[in-house]
């Protein structure tokens, strides 16, 4: 039943509602996703270091990037291309590409509405912004529970699976003990709060990221004759033009685009909590960074993956095994054994970092819901880390579908809130390109310019200007001011 319900929302439902509407913020904004991309690495580059004891825009990045980059870019991949042939990274890419484009515009309302706690830390995501714009507090607190059931829980032991078993078939490690192990360092970090996740993710996230490209590059080189024609034999298969992946069309879209959601997270409402929490001088500077952590998840790492799949030899139509296997056996049949365990030591930081992402995930829509439930958040890590354990020698499969009904339902709501404000986000991004064009590189929000919105005004005060990320910015502003004829 499961199976049956999480087809049709697959195929009916997300399918429409992330290419339509992706399809729509982006034209709406005339290709924000494309205009943008040379300023992204900009902002990127302009954002390492955090404001005193704030989170920067780079470490709300790495924590995005710490669930965008996980499972879903090995095993994903491989269940991709096995039942969807190699059309269905054509699909991701495609996914991807409309995604950035609803990721910049969720990222933006996330710090636009986000809430200051007084402690110096931010909180938002949609359920804020479907609360504060859209005054709808029921469908927010909707959002926020499909958040909690759907990463706090139902993923968490999905990935705890996956790496278990992938340890036991490189190392023999009973999964056992990887799953209590694995438990008891989520419970050190998880103590430390945000900061702490954050910290560990500025480290663990870098590593992980370099360590597979360096490795499926090296992998792409030894065969680099053989990239043109399977990126041709990509494209060909996506539109049935290829003769030996002719009847794998239909499998390819919905593989592609279901698989490519799935790990780019793009419009699903998970990735604007951590963005969220960084300090910055306008919303849309994360807005802009989180559209580059889509290009990096799906183009990048993904393109890593099917690559190495279809470049090895060992993948053939018809497949039948899981995505981990595939990427194991693909990796060692072109650089030997090592790369089995290679992949199973990625896999785990790629989980283990995904973990931290989910859990934080689910916190923040507890503190939605609840407030400040010290009890209750107690509680929360503990089942979390029993669910970690659980699922490390138990098969979870049914929890995958039902996974996936709640994370359709959740990009459901988060994109129609996305849709309902709209406008109020073109708004927030002709402020910002107003500025740039003014020869302001670092734009700054002032809230007093939209007395007619919902804003935090501690987490946004008016005239708002933030201190070593906007001094070029005030500069600028004064400079210009200056040349004002004086008034009477």
């Amino acid at each position: 039943m499961l199976d049956i319900i999480n087809d049709f929302l697959s195929g009916k439902v997300l399918i429409p509602l992330v290419l339509g509407l992706g399809s729509y913020f982006t034209v709406r904004s005339g290709f924000v996703q494309l205009r943008y991309f040379p300023h992204m690495f900009g902002v990127l580059l302009g954002s390492w270091r955090g404001v005193s004891h704030h989170l920067s825009s780079f470490q709300a990045l790495m924590l995005s990037l710490a669930g965008r980059v996980g499972t879903g870019n090995i095993v994903g991949v491989g269940i991709a291309v096995s039942m969807g042939g190699p059309g269905a990274v054509f699909w991701m890419w495609m996914t991807a590409l409309l995604g950035m484009s609803s990721s910049f515009f969720e990222c933006t309302l996330g710090q636009l509405y986000k809430r200051s706690d007084g402690k110096g830390l931010y909180r938002g995501g949609p359920s804020w912004y479907i609360q504060h714009g859209l005054d709808k507090r029921w469908l927010g607190m909707i959002a926020a529970v499909l958040l909690l059931v759907t990463f706090g829980f139902a993923i968490n032991g999905l990935e705890s699976h996956a790496v278990s078993h992938s340890l036991k078939d490189a190392f023999g490690v009973a999964p056992i003990w990887s799953g209590l192990g694995l438990a008891l360092l989520l419970g050190v970090v998880f103590i430390g709060g945000i900061k702490r996740i954050a910290a560990v993710a500025d480290l663990l996230v870098p590593i992980k990221v370099l360590a597979y490209i360096s490795v499926t590059a090296y992998v792409m080189v030894l065969q680099f004759d053989q990239v043109p024609a399977m990126l041709m034999t990509i494209i060909n298969s996506a539109f049935g033009l290829d003769q030996a992946f002719g009847g794998l069309v239909g499998s390819a879209i919905i593989m592609g685009v279901r698989r490519g959601v799935f790990s780019n997270e793009a419009g699903l409402g998970s990735a604007p909590n951590v963005a969220s929490v960084a300090k910055i001088g306008h919303p849309v500077a994360q807005g802009v960074v989180q559209a580059l952590s889509v290009f990096i998840d799906t183009f990048i790492i993904c393109t890593c993956t099917a690559l190495l799949i279809l470049l090895s030899g060992f993948y053939t139509p018809g497949f039948e095994g899981d995505g981990i296997a595939l990427a194991q056996n693909s990796l060692a049949a072109v650089v030997g054994e090592w790369g089995r365990m290679f992949i199973s030591v990625v896999l785990a930081l790629f989980v283990f970092t995904a973990m931290l992402y989910n859990y934080y995930l689910g916190e923040n829509s507890l503190r939605f819901i609840l407030g400040e439930p010290r009890k209750t958040l107690l509680l929360y890590r503990a089942l979390v880390l029993i669910l970690v354990y659980w699922g490390s020698v138990e098969d979870l499969s049914t929890v995958l579908a039902f996974a996936d009904i709640t994370m359709t339902l959740l990009a459901l709501v988060n994109l129609v809130a996305m849709f309902l404000l709209f406008n109020i986000s073109m708004r927030v991004v002709r402020d910002y390109e107003e500025q740039r064009r003014a020869g302001i590189k670092k734009p700054i929000f002032d809230s007093s310019k939209f007395p007619d919105l919902d804003i935090d005004l501690l987490a946004w005060p008016p005239g708002y200007s933030c201190p070593d990320i906007n001094t070029h910015s005030e500069k600028v502003i004064s400079s210009s001011t200056s040349k004002q004829p004086a008034k009477r």
